[in-house]
């Protein structure tokens, strides 16, 4: 990690908004205004900010920041990057508290900086279907955390279910959903698993459907110890992997985070799915990881409304004292 942090880029500030514009930019600054490309000039007087640039055509001041999570934050650039680079190298998540002793921010800062991260690995509704025919995707829930309304355990009902899909040699992609059955599970199926692909379950009632859905369901009795299933010509039938996906995200979510309120579930499932999709095995190292959640700043800028200077959003992992 010292080797990573030692470059230019989160020691020095014009350096970080170089490497940010390069990568958000690779035709030239835009106006994030009127969208004009060819007649941006760069703003260079004694007293003006690092990367500003005013568009001729609207006659607007602007910067790489302008519609993305760093939009308004006086935190400098070179370490936002430092926090997206430790977020994505470290395999169960790092907490806000840590990075406010790392970096020497704020509490309240690095809470606000780590949820804006998370924003920026999610990939919503912009991905295609994943599988097809010949390949095996795993399909698994898990619950976690406890319900506000629920004072005390009630089977698995209290906490919140998360339904995790996981491609073989491939990424994955998490819901939380209101409680696992038929009709939540099926529609997230039908929109992101090929139709000509396998899914491999446990025999869990509520996956009895998904042959209306895929062309083969296959599932393994966990009830009888059967924990994999192997034929002769076929693929093996499992779902150790979306388990060991679901053992990193425990650990971390368990062991790192500790709490997180319902409200903020999605970012942080949306956290564990990009690194677990961006991971080493597939090729991919830390440097070219946080290059990757850099792309996904634009668009998603994370505003939280204040109430007689209080704010409104709390309720997460080891939310800051206001």
């Amino acid at each position: 990690m010292a080797d990573v942090l030692s470059h230019p880029r989160f020691k020095n500030e014009q350096a970080a908004h170089d490497w940010v514009e390069a990568h958000l930019w690779p035709d030239g600054p835009v106006c994030p205004r009127c969208g004009g490309l060819d007649r941006n000039t760069k703003l260079k007087g004694k007293s003006t900010r690092i990367g500003v640039y005013k568009c001729k055509d609207c006659r607007k001041p602007f910067t790489v920041k302008v519609g993305t999570i760093f939009e308004d934050s006086h935190i400098p650039m070179r370490m936002w990057l430092q926090a997206i680079v430790l977020m994505c190298a470290s395999k169960k998540g790092i907490s806000s508290n840590q990075l406010h002793r790392m970096m020497g921010i704020t509490l309240k800062s690095a809470w606000f900086m780590s949820h804006r991260i998370r924003e920026a690995m999610r990939t919503g509704g912009l991905l295609p279907p994943v599988g097809g025919a010949g390949q095996i995707v795993e399909l698994d829930e898990t619950f976690i955390g406890r319900k506000k309304e629920y004072l005390k355990p009630l089977g698995s009902t209290h906490k919140h279910a998360v339904l995790t899909l996981v491609e073989r040699r491939g990424g994955a992609r998490s819901f939380h959903i209101d409680r696992a059955h038929a009709g939540a599970i099926i529609p997230i199926v039908r929109e992101n698993i090929a139709k000509e692909a396998t899914v491999a379950t446990d025999d869990a009632r509520y996956y009895q459907q998904l042959k209306k859905v895929v062309a083969q369901h296959e599932t393994v009795n966990h009830q009888a110890e059967e924990w994999a299933r192997y034929e002769a010509g076929r693929p093996t039938i499992h779902t150790n992997t979306v388990e060991g996906y679901f053992s990193i995200f425990k650990r971390g979510m368990k062991g790192i985070y500790q709490h997180c309120s319902e409200k903020h579930l999605h970012r942080y499932l949306a956290e564990f799915d990009f690194r677990y999709s961006n991971r080493v095995k597939l090729g991919v190292d830390d440097q070219e990881r946080a290059a990757r959640a850099l792309t996904g700043v634009k668009g998603k800028r994370l505003t939280y409304r204040t109430t007689r200077g209080a704010r409104s959003t709390t309720g997460s992992e080891n939310p800051p004292p206001f």
